[in-house]
């Protein structure tokens, strides 16, 4: 059996904090974290307005709502467990001693 590395290490641009320079990294956490956020938006709204059009019948086919409802559950569960594994880092950094 073959042991593959667990991802790739992420890599960010170094924001230059100087006082005339207030232009952010294009990857920065906060834009990635908006980016997933939106992401997340963008694909419940998604998923319920598929769900109105196959109420009102605009949408004939049962599995391109299925899918979008999957899509939205999946989204979802990947935003709380990111929120989980971020909690749980909070915490063990305030544990630590100094």
């Amino acid at each position: 059996m073959k042991i593959l590395p667990a991802a790739l290490p992420l890599q960010l641009e170094p924001v230059n904090q100087t006082p005339g320079n207030t232009k952010t990294a294009s990857n920065s956490f906060n834009n990635v974290f908006d980016k997933a956020l939106e992401n997340l938006n963008s694909s419940q709204l998604n998923s319920e307005e598929t769900v109105k059009k196959f109420l009102t019948g605009e949408v004939k086919d049962l599995h391109t709502v299925m899918i979008a409802l999957e899509e939205a559950k999946l989204t979802m569960q990947l935003a709380v467990e990111v929120r989980n594994k971020l909690i749980e880092a909070y915490q063990e950094m305030s544990r630590m001693q100094i």
